[in-house]
């Protein structure tokens, strides 16, 4: 008579995507919360001990996905540049005058610099960074600027947006945004939605042509 084979008990290890899904999140996770301390308390104040201890892990435990606290950072320069690339992009893509896109240019910039990850590429010095990180942050500024200045030319253009320096206009519009990193708070009473459609007026009313009123 054949034996049945013993029942084989469940393997201890998790599968492959588990565990990276896992990592993934765990790295996430470790970003937010190294981000909001570099926000709170700022960058040279906070310690990697620091950032352990509000994770409930060990110092040493950071090290399996980071190798120096100026990593961190480069990586969350890194991710906030991804989201403001995203909401340019689609801004430059939508249908209308170059005032309408200057707009929406405006509101997704307000909705990335209230996020952890656009405040902190919009607030935090990067001149903590690596040469060959900061080099690489300075080009997306640049980068950003231009496209200010190409849809301020465009609205000229098809008459939008009234006479006036590209680069000008360019400087007080992002120097507008970025100050909102310096005092927004989520718990606080504005909203990202209401910050954006309102910045998105105020900022453009004076450079916005005046349009005949219809009969």
């Amino acid at each position: 008579m054949r034996s049945q084979p013993d029942t084989l008990d469940p393997s201890p290890w998790m599968p492959f995507e588990t565990r990276k899904r896992a990592r993934d999140e765990k790295r996430v996770a470790l970003l937010r919360t190294a981000v909001r301390l570099f926000l709170e308390e700022g960058y040279h104040r906070t310690p990697l001990s620091k950032v352990a201890e509000r994770l409930n892990i060990t110092k040493m435990a950071l090290y399996n996905y980071f190798g120096s606290k100026e990593e961190i950072l480069a990586e969350l320069f890194r991710l906030g540049s991804e989201q403001y690339e995203a909401g340019f992009t689609a801004a430059e893509s939508m249908k209308g005058d170059g005032l309408t896109k200057l707009r929406q240019l405006i509101r997704a910039y307000v909705a990335i610099v209230t996020d952890d990850f656009g405040m902190c590429f919009a607030r935090i010095d990067d001149r903590e960074l690596s040469d060959e990180a900061r080099i690489a942050v300075r080009r997306a500024k640049r980068c950003y600027d231009s496209t200010f200045r190409a849809l301020i030319r465009a609205g000229i253009a098809d008459g939008s947006i009234r006479p006036c320096d590209p680069k000008l206009a360019a400087f007080v519009i992002i120097g507008a945004l970025n100050g909102i990193a310096d005092w927004y708070r989520a718990d606080g009473a504005l909203s990202p939605d209401i910050l954006g459609t309102e910045f998105a007026l105020r900022l453009t009313e004076g450079y916005a042509m005046q349009r005949p009123e219809q009969p």
